[in-house]
């Protein structure tokens, strides 16, 4: 029961039962039937969640459904290894991938918010290597536009030097070698190298690491006990789950390659799904000491149209529009806003999402790369604003 009916019921206990039935009939009409609706839709979800991942044989997985401050569904499946008994529970470790933009964003508008910088700010003030075929080019770019992918060069330049594992000081000076497409702050295009740029500017801001901010400012004070940043912290956990690609003969575990943690902000963050559910509430705005709802707004004000996302296959059917804030996708969904991100590298995948005005939100991690986790998640958004059911959805996923 929610803190406020605990406090209505304990002061009017007293007056009588007539004054107790009446907040009984209360809750019988309010809250709790939108509880039961959410533990309805828990019920659908986890369902489908375990047809899919049986069907598509993924390793292993772990989802968590919170409603406002409150978990409602926190469940896993599977095992961290494929062929080994050791299964996957709350604290099982997963990498992010790019649901580490969401933390980089967060931390950076923090910040900025402090005032250790702005986001107007050259970013040739933190990085002056960096420089674009045309300089006077790359001096128009703003640390806004880094974590608002609005560079405008050419989506995921040099992601395949990422993937040769050449950390970025060897990166940076093949911008030389390109221009945007357009202006910065123009047009939409992903990007993960450009994206982890955040890190030199948060250092040199606040002379203290990315690392150590984030465990300072959201691990500790969130009680994210397994979260942490890198390769080295990811492979010192005894409780990880090991990553899985798809073969002929089904999923097979590889090992865990360093390739996007040299981009930490993009792709870097490592932690369980109890610490998913924190997040989700920390960004749902009921840890505000930690995110204050200025920070929460200032993330989620768009700064860049994605129209091209709303011919997703999934999403396509129920989108209005689309648009990118600070290491946050956001599509309006009817009368509602979903504040979502994905990730997806070598052989795991993550997603969050949560519906802005009804603050339900959901966190999903596997060991694999499968594209179910699309259909999970943009499943489960649809039904809780109202707009498809999860069971039509199991129905034709058995097709």
């Amino acid at each position: 029961m929610r803190p406020a009916l605990v406090l209505l019921i304990s002061y009017l206990r007293p007056r009588g039962a007539l004054h107790l039935s009446l907040v009984l009939l209360l809750c019988s009409l309010g809250l709790p039937a939108r509880a039961a609706d959410i533990q309805t839709s828990a019920k659908e979800f986890d369902r489908y969640f375990r047809q899919l991942m049986k069907q598509k044989e993924i390793p292993g997985g772990a989802y968590v459904i919170v409603d406002g401050d409150q978990v409602v569904a926190m469940d896993t499946y599977g095992v961290r290894i494929k062929g080994k008994k050791g299964k996957v529970d709350r604290n099982t470790v997963f990498r992010l991938a790019s649901v580490s933009k969401t933390f980089a964003a967060s931390m950076a508008t923090v910040l900025e918010h402090e005032k250790k910088f702005r986001w107007a700010d050259k970013v040739v003030r933190y990085v002056p290597e960096l420089s674009f075929k045309t300089p006077s080019l790359s001096r128009q770019l703003q640390v806004e536009h880094l974590l608002s992918h609005s560079s405008g060069l050419t989506p995921n330049a040099y992601d395949d030097y990422l993937e040769d594992n050449k950390p970025l000081s060897k990166i940076l000076p093949q911008f030389a070698n390109i221009d945007p497409r357009c202006t910065p702050g123009k047009c939409y295009g992903y990007q993960n190298v450009l994206f982890s740029l955040i890190e030199d500017v948060i250092y040199k801001a606040t002379g203290v690491t990315y690392e150590r901010q984030l465990k300072e400012r959201f691990f500790v004070p969130l009680k994210m006990d397994n979260a942490s940043v890198g390769w080295e912290s990811f492979m010192a956990a005894d409780n990880r789950a090991a990553p899985h690609v798809q073969t002929g003969r089904g999923w097979r575990p590889v090992k865990v390659e360093k390739e996007y943690y040299f981009a930490a902000p993009a792709a870097g963050v490592n932690a369980s799904i109890a610490d998913m559910a924190q997040w989700l509430k920390a960004q749902m705005g009921y840890f505000p000491k930690v995110l204050s709802p200025e920070v929460i707004q200032d993330m989620t004000t768009e700064r860049v149209e994605t129209q091209r996302h709303m011919r997703h296959r999934i999403w396509r059917d129920y989108l209005s529009h689309a648009g990118y804030g600070l290491g946050w996708r956001l599509y309006t969904i009817g009368d509602d806003r979903i504040i979502y991100h994905g990730g997806w590298v070598a052989g795991f995948r993550a997603a969050v999402a949560y519906s802005e005005k009804r603050k339900v939100g959901i966190a999903i991690l596997m060991n694999a790369e499968s594209r179910a986790i699309a259909d999970l998640t943009a499943n489960f958004v649809i039904d809780i604003t109202g707009n498809g059911t999860l069971a039509t959805a199991a129905a034709a996923a058995n097709k």
